[in-house]
């Protein structure tokens, strides 16, 4: 490994390439990745990933991956697929991770539109995406994958040892080839190609460089102070920005220590062992989570609810003021810390939080609900506000700074701008290169000066922090003049544990209405306390008793808006509870979980239009994709509730 400490000691660190070679000199025994394989822990440092990548990098060469060439990862976070973005970089590549929920046509999209010859599948499901897709795509030469398992009978397929082992006579013939090629970057080179969520229309490849993507890891490390050591829980999809920055991209930079779970099912097991420090959840995470408590909370005994409920209003007064600074009386400070030792650090310990110093949610906007709940716990959540094509910050909240109708300040070296419609504009080290294949996207995203059109409208308050008001094409208003902002309403529906998602519809209407989609698991376990029987979601959703549930919810959310004077004309007049749920792969919903509103709105024009008749009940019919790919039908009558607007709206009225 002296040629690679050679390169870390002689050039900038401005590829992750050059950034690893310099942790496998300075930092060779420390931990760099976990993996948990059959319930246990295996820790891999950073001599061990230097040369693990420089032979797997060797390997790829071997077989004529060359320099622009990209190559296609899909799978979930495992180590060595992380390691094989670092490897085809080594060589003048650029990675494209996937998402490894994408269905065949999604993913073949992808990899005709990257140009891709090479795919590193993570297992025999991906594997078999990718062998379909190659019958359409010729283009993809060369498959090969990490876990063997199911692949004793699969021809014309290389293992992931296999290619190291072809990586290995490589460097016996040739010692420095790949410490050579690794000299040969440089920070403008395209180090990664990203596939924005596409709530529009197709994705597009958005392309950063070593430059985009190492400012945005040593700012964002910077704001909150992060340091080699640090652990985090790599869960996220690979093929979201996020992801890429905070695992990645910051683990190179700082040095943190990235630990991949053993599955989805086991992410919050492998939480609470692990005890990161560093903490990253979207707001259907975390809406999820306090899903979770709320539904133990209703199972415990009527003690132990008094005590929950009552301390947690205790924390929603006391916990934020303590992560910020502010005065608080002994009294309080003694009636937290009994909190805690009886709640809170139970509560944390549960949800894998106990050690987090920093924690940051995105995405999406979060309710404050939400977002306070973490807060009044002692976890020092923050909202971040950020783009793919900004390499995620644009704004962070200072400590001591932190306050949930807000997302922050700008990051260093991001200048913001609103626009006299009142979008967000941004410019920064981070902006990305391009949209590949796709220069009038490019143009119409980028001025030719740097600056980035968000599509969001907000504006910056007197604090100096920017204020997200919802998407630009999203705003608008009722036949009264009432600012209707969908995302607004939808978030605080969203905050009761039995709404997973919603959907809100208002403008150039006479009044808003919603689409509600029930969270099957907490409404399950309602029903089954009160010995409402159902066999299936579509079931449960039709049951007028659940409809008497949301409606409840629905009626508080009503109030809180009516508290509002901007929104008090935005109340929902009336909903109706969606006989499916909603998914990605109905295309509903992105690989990032955010709501589809125009196909939702075309998809169910019925239902729409229902809502803004005098209907009480409408019939629906929709094409499905199951599971295992199969195609199918769901129909069905959903029901329609009326609402009263609540007495503040006619006092303003």
């Amino acid at each position: 490994m002296t040629d690679d400490g050679a390169i870390a000691g002689t050039q900038a660190r401005d590829t992750f390439p050059k950034l690893l070679a310099e942790l496998a000199r300075t930092r060779g025994d420390r931990p760099a990745y976990r993996e948990k394989e059959y319930g246990i822990w295996q820790t891999h440092d950073w001599a061990h990933v230097a040369a693990e990548m420089r032979l797997l990098a060797a390997g790829l060469a071997d077989l004529g991956f060359r320099r622009d060439d990209r190559l296609i990862v899909v799978g979930d976070n495992r180590p060595r697929l992380y390691w094989s973005m670092c490897a085809a970089q080594s060589l003048g590549g650029v990675p494209v991770p996937v998402y490894q929920d994408s269905v065949a046509d999604e993913l073949a999209y992808v990899v005709e539109h990257a140009g891709a010859r090479y795919a590193l599948a993570e297992n025999q499901e991906q594997v078999d995406k990718l062998l379909e897709i190659q019958k359409k795509v010729p283009s993809l030469e060369t498959i090969f994958y990490v876990d063997p398992r199911g692949m004793r009978h699969y021809e014309g397929l290389l293992s992931y040892a296999e290619v190291q082992a072809r990586g290995e006579k490589r460097l016996a013939a040739a010692p420095d080839m790949v410490s050579a090629e690794v000299a040969k970057g440089k920070g403008s080179d395209d180090a990664i190609m990203l596939y924005t969520s596409g709530t529009t229309g197709r994705p597009k490849g958005a392309v950063l460089s070593y430059d985009n993507l190492v400012w945005a890891a040593e700012a964002g490390a910077a704001f909150d102070g992060l340091k080699a050591g640090d652990e985090l829980l790599s869960y996220l999809p690979m093929a979201w920005v996020g992801d890429h920055i905070f695992s990645y991209a910051q683990g190179y930079v700082v040095g943190l220590v990235v630990n991949c779970p053993e599955s989805a099912s086991t992410v919050m097991t492998d939480l609470r062992e692990i005890g990161p420090t560093y903490y990253f959840a979207p707001p259907r995470v975390l809406e999820n989570l306090i899903t979770q408590v709320t539904i133990r909370m209703e199972d415990a005994g009527l003690l132990k609810r008094r005590l929950f409920h009552f301390f947690m209003g205790v924390a929603r007064r006391v916990g934020p003021a303590l992560l910020d600074g502010r005065p608080v009386s002994i009294g309080d400070r003694l009636l937290y810390w009994l909190g805690n030792l009886m709640i809170y650090g139970p509560l944390k310990n549960t949800l894998g939080m106990s050690r987090v110093r920093v924690a940051y949610t995105a995405g999406e906007a979060v309710g404050p609900e939400i977002f306070n709940f973490y807060r009044a716990l002692g976890v020092n959540m923050k909202q971040l506000y950020g783009q793919t094509e900004a390499s995620v910050f644009v704004t962070i909240h200072p400590n001591g700074e932190v306050f949930p109708d807000t997302v922050g300040k700008p990051v260093s070296k991001v200048e913001l701008r609103i626009a006299e419609s009142g979008e967000v504009l941004y410019r920064s080290p981070g902006v990305f290169k391009e949209y590949f294949k796709n220069p009038e996207a490019t143009n119409d995203a980028k001025t030719a000066d740097g600056w980035v059109h968000t599509g969001d409208a907000g504006y910056l308050d007197e604090r100096g922090h920017l204020r997200i008001i919802d998407r630009a094409k999203d705003v608008g208003k009722l036949n009264d003049g009432t600012l209707f902002a969908p995302k607004f309403i939808e978030n605080k529906l969203k905050f009761f544990p039995h709404i997973n998602e919603a959907v809100a519809f208002g403008d150039g209407r006479d009044f808003v209405a919603a689409f509600v989609n029930i969270d099957m698991i907490a409404v399950g376990d309602w029903a089954e306390r009160r010995n409402i029987a159902y066999a299936s979601y579509q079931e449960l959703a039709a049951r007028p008793e659940v409809y008497d549930l949301i409606q409840s919810e629905v009626e508080q959310v009503n109030r809180d808006l009516a508290a509002d004077p901007r929104m008090a004309g935005a109340q929902i007049r009336r909903f109706l509870i969606l006989h499916k749920a909603l998914e990605a792969d109905d295309g509903e919903l992105t690989r990032t979980n955010k709501v589809r509103r125009g196909f939702i709105g075309e998809r169910y024009k019925a239902l729409v239009d229902a809502l803004y008749s005098a209907a009480k009940s409408a019939h629906i019919g929709v094409d499905v994709t199951f599971e295992d790919g199969r195609k199918g039908r769901i129909e069905g009558d959903v029901a329609i509730r009326d609402l009263a607007p609540h007495p503040a709206l006619r006092k303003a009225g």
